[in-house]
């Protein structure tokens, strides 16, 4: 029997070479999701080109890249988002502004909609920090009080440790991602939220790596809904300044357009589906 998987194209909107590839990953049906940086430059201008393909479009977002959409003095007092490890030590020693960050997500979630024209189909974390403790519970209130529960689904950062150390992919990374996620799949489908069940696509980010046999690697040990995330694009110098991942992103993409994933699924047993 043929499984069923998606695949999470992240980081629309961070440059225009980036959303590019993710546009032609999305025209030969290669990905199944996109998810979108909403308080980045590009947004506005290329929001328009997503709607009509056969995949989820959600909110990326995000508390640690580039500038927030609105004032945040507690949070960002220079009008700069701080760094992740900032935010991770400012959510474990309970920290975090919650009330500045609730309003920053619905200004992020506004965005999406005045672009799109409807509410996300999912909504995920740019670094993963929309698992943290306290962002959890805004990004829940947040989606509750719009009535989205039921409606949407998120992104669940974390796996079994079962299931990470069988992929043998920067098990390091993935363990500690879901060390931060612990309870966040649970709380977010009491609150009525749908969510994947197995997560993969952690990279080092190495450009001398070969791509497929990592991306093979996500594959093992998939959970019943089994979400990968992938970081494809066209690398430009818009990007090299605000990002280090630049080549792999070309390499990525390079990939997921090839034959070689094809083959690879084939060999799997598992197809690219909507979790929507």
């Amino acid at each position: 029997m043929t499984r069923r998987f998606a695949l999470c194209a992240d980081d629309y909107g961070l440059s225009r070479g980036v959303c590019d590839g993710i546009l032609e990953l999305l025209r030969a049906r290669r990905i199944s999701a996109v998810s979108a940086l909403t308080n980045m430059p590009r947004w506005c201008e290329l929001a328009g080109a997503l709607p009509g393909f056969e995949a989820d479009v959600g909110l990326h977002f995000n508390l640690t890249l580039g500038r927030p959409l609105g004032a945040m003095p507690r949070f960002a007092p220079g009008g700069v988002f701080p760094s992740l490890p900032s935010v991770v030590r400012a959510a474990l020693f309970r920290r975090l502004p919650l009330d500045e960050i609730r309003a920053e997500l619905d200004r992020q979630l506004d965005a999406f909609e005045a672009a799109i024209a409807r509410a996300p189909d999912f909504v995920d974390g740019h670094q993963h920090v929309q698992t943290l403790p306290g962002v959890r519970g805004a990004l829940l209130e947040a989606l509750t009080a719009r009535g989205l529960a039921g409606k949407c689904w998120l992104r669940d950062s974390g796996d079994s440790a079962g299931r990470i150390l069988a992929r043998r992919q920067e098990a390091a990374k993935a363990l500690v991602v879901s060390g931060l996620s612990f309870g966040f799949g649970a709380a977010a489908r009491r609150a009525g939220f749908a969510t994947n069940d197995g997560f993969a696509g952690f990279s080092d980010f190495d450009a001398g790596r070969d791509h497929a046999a990592r991306f093979a690697s996500y594959l093992r040990a998939p959970g019943p809904a089994h979400l990968v995330m992938c970081h494809p694009g066209h690398a430009d110098a818009e990007l090299a300044a605000i990002d280090p991942v630049t080549t792999t992103r070309e390499q990525e993409l390079a990939f997921l357009l090839s034959p070689a994933l094809d083959a690879l699924l084939a060999e799997s047993g598992l197809d690219l589906a909507r979790l929507a």
